[in-house]
């Protein structure tokens, strides 16, 4: 059976060569990154050479990147580390930042602290009146994510972080899904902590980063030894540190043709799809959007037996975030749109990545149009 993988919003594979740049650190240079000897030396070079590529990627200092297991920890560590320990007990997010803000945040009101959440309008872009608004009372954070998981809108983040650098609010971006499809420049931005994820740019699972300016003060997140200047302890992961590295440095090198190519496909396959599937309606800004997201919904059709049927025939997808697909409730991003249930639990993902070819579109296509046709021959709710 063919199969076609769509869904690199969720994780794309290794790179070849990252993976090849990882290798010795499993097997023959296996040190501690914190040992003293030979070994611990050349596993601390590596790191720091990674540490390096990576702040380049986003116009930083090799001394703001601190190496976490992913953007899960580095969200949980910026809003905990600013906010429990900032006399202003207020924090402002989007309404639409993944799982991994809206639960701290979740547990933040639990704990007695007040989280305000920025509107929205129906393209997903962030409300700029409804943040100057809540901007003119003292808050201890503002983060806004650069570009949505699920539809793929892109922020205007230098606005933002200009707006809170005026009120003198920190501010911080989750960036794990724009890294590579957009020029970040942290100093340019004004951003003060910004938060990487490795499997999101052809890197490996279970490494992130987070960005911290310098001199901008974040408490300790995870206590034990004095890895990563003392702010973050615990062993390095050196091969998967190495295998962000480099997956970072080829994913900037090569952005420009991939990107190119991967928009082409995109506007092809939401042309496709509109012209021979009537009722589908595109979620997210049309065109400032991530390259590679395609989120539809098919009125009259349900996501999750859509996603069922395209496995089926070798087709991978996905409802939403990857962290929340096991849920079977509306996506809060939607919801937040104004987007209306039953074409809420009616949307797709579909995330291109590096090997997709207009092929695999095609098939796509064709395999689409007999689900949905047959989805909306059995369901009791008509699509108009």
């Amino acid at each position: 059976m063919k199969r076609i993988y769509l869904d690199n919003a969720a994780t794309t594979y290794t790179n070849a060569d990252a993976l090849q740049a990882m290798i010795p650190f499993f097997t023959n240079e296996h040190g501690n990154a914190a040992s003293l000897h030979s070994y611990g030396r050349i596993a601390e070079k590596a790191v720091s050479e990674a540490r390096a590529k990576i702040a380049a990627a986003i116009n930083a200092k090799p001394q703001e990147i601190y190496f976490t297991s992913g953007a899960t920890e580095s969200n949980n560590w910026i809003l905990n580390g600013i906010v429990r320990n900032c006399p202003h007990k207020r924090v402002l997010v989007s309404a639409i930042e993944h799982q991994s803000i809206m639960e701290t945040c979740a547990q933040l009101e639990k704990d007695g602290y007040i989280v305000e959440y920025i509107k929205v309008g129906s393209d997903g872009l962030l409300s700029m009146n409804d943040l100057v608004a809540r901007l003119s009372k003292p808050a201890s954070l503002v983060s806004v994510m650069t570009a949505n998981n699920e539809v793929g809108t892109i922020q205007y983040i230098n606005s933002i972080a200009s707006l809170c650098e005026q009120r003198g609010v920190p501010f911080h971006t989750d960036a794990a899904q724009a890294l590579g499809s957009i020029m970040m420049n942290v100093k340019e931005m004004k951003i003060d902590a910004l938060s990487l994820s490795s499997h999101k740019v052809y890197g490996p699972k279970g490494v992130g980063a987070l960005y911290v300016r310098d001199g901008f003060k974040v408490d300790k997140f995870m206590h034990g030894g004095h890895q990563e200047r003392n702010r973050r302890a615990g062993t390095l992961n050196v091969p998967g540190i190495v295998g962000f590295g480099a997956a970072v440095e080829i994913t900037m090198r090569d952005s420009g043709v991939n990107n190119g190519r991967i928009k082409t496909l995109r506007e092809y396959m939401i042309s496709q799809v509109q012209e021979k599937i009537p009722n589908v309606y595109l979620n997210g800004h049309k065109t400032q959007r991530l390259v590679n997201n395609v989120n539809l919904s098919f009125a009259g059709a349900e996501g999750e037996a859509i996603l069922i049927m395209l496995d089926m025939v070798g087709i991978a997808a996905s409802t939403g975030s990857a962290c929340n697909s096991n849920v079977l409730e509306p996506s809060h991003v939607l919801s937040a749109m104004g987007v209306e249930d039953g074409l809420n639990q009616s949307s797709i993902r579909f995330s291109l990545g590096r090997n997709t070819t207009r092929e695999d579109i095609d098939y796509v296509v064709v395999e689409l149009v007999k689900i949905i046709k047959r989805l909306r021959s059995i369901s009791a709710v008509k699509a108009k």
